[in-house]
């Protein structure tokens, strides 16, 4: 990709923050045990990737695409 009209980064900071709140919403499967806490931990982790990146700002200089995902406290 070699123009910044070529693409959608907000489109896809969009669909990555739709991704987070679908983590959030969406039910247990019926699993129990160590499944269960396995599934919870990676649902919270695919939440904290999905929300950071759709956080992220971002930049488009010389056909680099540069996301920036400010981690300081607020």
């Amino acid at each position: 990709m070699a123009d910044n009209d070529q693409l959608d980064i907000d489109g896809m900071l969009e669909r990555f923050r739709e991704r987070a709140e679908a983590v959030q919403k969406r039910g247990l499967p019926p699993v129990a045990g160590p499944e269960r806490q396995q599934f919870l931990e990676r649902a919270q982790l695919d939440f904290q990737d999905f929300a950071m990146i759709g956080d992220a700002t971002w930049s488009f200089v010389d056909g680099v695409l540069t996301l920036t995902i400010d981690l300081r406290p607020s």
